[in-house]
């Protein structure tokens, strides 16, 4: 009852707008959802104009997260089955035997603030602890509360370079190692990094870019209609969150339990030989560097049929899929006329034989 209030009043300090009341951005949601069903599809980068309700629908994915297992009292939320996802204490405990201690928990988002230090991020030793108790001290930063979870860098192109290299290491080992006066701790760092900017302030480094698994483009919406409706949705969220939020309760629940199912139907999922086949020939065609590009997007091909309900892959899934995963891996040509997702499309069209 207690924790059920704590979470109560901490919702009502801190309200969060619906996910399933965000009008439009079908392109983001999309692929925030499909990194929630699948976090090794390697996470997502927004960009797109100021105002567009980039933060508002990744901070409303938090929402969403379904509960994970964890080992009670763990700073890096281990998991008590998966060794990989075990923080050597908890592997040490495991192999002598003891049984663990298991809770609940939501899975985590953790916000990166631009201004946060190596230190802040990584976690620190402390070193006097270590010399004069001669025990390995370790404090723990954002990337150990991330692990399982959700880390958010909104202005992502405003970030030091060499704190997105930690972070995109991190995403990709699974794995923070922090080296101190010759003290060494490693902790599983497994997250969906999910980064947000804005292109009028700076691009990403490509090599950086091709880190991430999707990339998102949104727009401003232009229907005068559409944009009537946010502005009034808005307007009720603000005049009563508790009331609006409410009213979005059992589309909520629902989007939360597909998304749970589609978690199971995922090992189901297979991609058919021949798409594998077509999809690394899109890649090659588009001069795609390195095999990234392919790994991606069969993993996000066997999402989307997992969350419609499906276990085979369609040439429709792989079409929705394929430009969020490809166009930020293309060779950027200045005197383009289209679009790098249409382009995408229209070599996927070719090779697919659809008009």
């Amino acid at each position: 009852v207690v924790a059920a209030t704590a979470a109560s009043i901490e919702g009502a300090a801190r309200p969060v707008y619906p996910f399933t009341a965000i009008v439009g951005q079908e392109e983001m949601k999309l692929a925030l959802i499909l990194n929630v069903i699948d976090p090794k599809i390697g996470g997502v980068m927004v960009m797109g104009d100021r105002g567009t309700g980039k933060s508002t629908t990744i901070r409303a994915l938090a929402d969403l997260l379904p509960e994970m297992t964890v080992v009670d009292k763990d700073p890096f939320n281990s998991d008590p089955t998966n060794p990989e996802l075990m923080s050597a204490e908890v592997r040490e405990k495991v192999k002598a035997g003891e049984v663990l201690k298991e809770g609940k928990m939501k899975i985590p988002m953790v916000d990166l603030p631009l201004g946060a230090t190596e230190d802040r991020v990584c976690g620190t030793i402390d070193i006097e602890k270590a010399l004069t108790e001669g025990v390995k001290a370790f404090e723990p930063g954002l990337l150990a509360k991330a692990n399982r979870g959700i880390l958010y860098v909104d202005e992502v192109n405003l970030l030091d370079d060499h704190l997105v290299d930690v972070l995109l290491d991190s995403a990709a080992s699974g794995w923070n190692t922090v080296e101190r006066e010759g003290i060494s701790i490693s902790h599983p760092a497994r997250f969906i990094l999910v980064g947000s900017g804005n292109p009028e302030e700076g691009e990403l480094r490509p090599q950086l870019l091709d880190r991430f698994g999707m990339h998102a483009q949104i727009g401003t919406v232009k229907e005068p209609e559409l944009r009537v409706q946010i502005v009034s949705e808005r307007q009720k969220f603000d005049e009563n969150p508790a009331e609006f939020r409410a009213g979005y309760e059992e589309g909520q629940n629902a989007l939360t339990a597909r998304i749970v199912e589609a978690q199971k139907l995922l090992k189901q999922s297979e991609v058919d030989y021949e798409y594998r086949v077509k999809i690394s020939q899109i890649c090659s065609e588009l001069n795609v560097d390195g095999i990234r590009g392919d790994i991606v997007t069969n993993r996000a091909a066997k999402a989307i049929a997992a969350f419609e309900g499906r276990s085979e892959v369609t040439p429709e899934d792989i079409y929705r899929v394929i430009p969020l995963c490809l166009r930020h891996r293309l060779r950027k040509d200045p005197l383009a006329q289209i679009d790098d997702g249409e382009r995408v499309r229209e070599v996927f069209k070719a090779v697919f034989d659809m008009e």
